[in-house]
């Protein structure tokens, strides 16, 4: 089979592969979706790819893709009968630790203080039509939802569910989305649903437009003024009560919290960088909690997943693109561009 690897400098190589059997505790997927996600660009862009974001691999090619989505098709006969049968519908929770410690029995095993497996990125990942994993990492999708909604699922949507979550919005506040990729636009969609006021934050017309359409109630281009000032034009001056910042860019984390309002709460979900703040200023003196929110565990993705089925959200609207795999580098190569909304690779 052919799978996608990123040798480093965007550059992108469709590499062949021995089709994956299953290992002890493992199971096979047949990938049906495979949705790509704005960290894959770390991989993409990167000198040499993951080795120079210092991921630790025997140098073998890995096979990216940490978004996979599809069907059970072979499986260790070790395993209980009732454990995964050959034709289930499956998410994978894109992460495998100990299996043993506290965080892993809690479903955070990208928290196992052991280590942890990446797929997609010390792993061979889902960006190739099959895939094998252990079989505790599975998450069943719900009959109603499809295949990209489950791939969608399985990082950006539920890493935006996650953090509004550990927020506890209620609905009543204002809340400014800042980077309208798809954890930005998940973060949208999730906060209309639960009934806040959403500011979205970009500088893409085009990404601002997919806001709108997610439901923001205002819109910012930060390329055509202040987005500190224009929240707090909209708050009468307040700033904003709740702030997720989605875009990973220093300077954008810095304004997420100099928007926000006295006794508002602030959360880093982009990755990567660092952030200069003025403590007392900036935090102590409004009564700020910052917190940050690194994807989610995998009892988490799976109330996601039931969360969009029972409320017949349609996820699927977050694909601007949907590819097949011989098109690859020209998926990456418009993905990289950064205005476009979610794209995914079906099979």
């Amino acid at each position: 089979m052919k799978g996608i690897v990123f040798p480093g400098n965007r550059e992108l190589e469709l590499m062949e592969f021995p089709d994956p059997v299953p290992s002890s505790g493992e199971v096979v997927l047949e990938i049906k979706a495979s949705g790509m996600c704005g960290s894959d660009l770390h991989f993409y862009r990167a000198a040499e790819g993951g080795k120079s974001l210092g991921i630790m691999t025997d140098g073998s090619p890995i096979i990216a893709g940490h978004e996979p989505c599809g069907v059970v098709v072979a499986r260790d006969p070790g395993l209980l009968d009732e454990i995964a049968p050959e034709g289930t519908r499956v998410m994978c929770h894109h992460y495998s630790g100990c299996g043993i410690c506290r965080d892993c029995r809690s479903g955070w095993q990208q928290l196992c203080p052991e280590g942890m497996v990446v797929y997609g990125a010390t792993a061979h990942g889902a960006h190739a039509p099959y895939m094998a994993v252990p079989a505790d990492t599975l998450v069943p999708l719900p009959e109603s939802l499809s295949y990209s909604e489950g791939a969608a699922i399985s990082c950006g949507t539920t890493t935006a569910y996650s953090a509004l979550k550990r927020m506890n919005v209620t609905g009543r506040e204002t809340l400014s989305v800042f980077g309208q990729g798809p954890v930005g636009l998940s973060a949208v969609m999730f906060a209309r649903e639960l009934g806040a006021r959403v500011v979205a934050i970009d500088i893409s017309d085009e990404r601002l437009g997919l806001a709108k359409e997610f439901g923001a109630h205002e819109l910012i281009n930060a390329s055509e003024t202040d987005p500190i000032e224009s929240i707090k034009e909209l708050t009468n001056g307040r700033g904003a009560d709740m702030s997720i910042e989605c875009s990973g860019v220093p300077d954008v984390r810095a304004q997420s919290v100099r928007s926000t309002g006295t006794w508002g709460t602030v959360c880093f979900v982009g990755e990567g960088g660092s952030v200069t703040l003025d403590v007392s200023r900036d935090i102590n003196r409004k009564q700020l909690t910052i917190m940050g929110s690194w994807t989610f565990s995998s009892f988490g993705q799976a109330e996601c997943a039931q969360y969009i089925a029972d409320r017949g959200i349609d996820l699927d609207r977050i694909f601007t693109h949907r590819f097949v795999l011989s098109e690859a580098k020209a998926a990456y190569a418009l993905f990289d561009q950064q205005n476009t909304g979610k794209g995914v690779f079906e099979f």
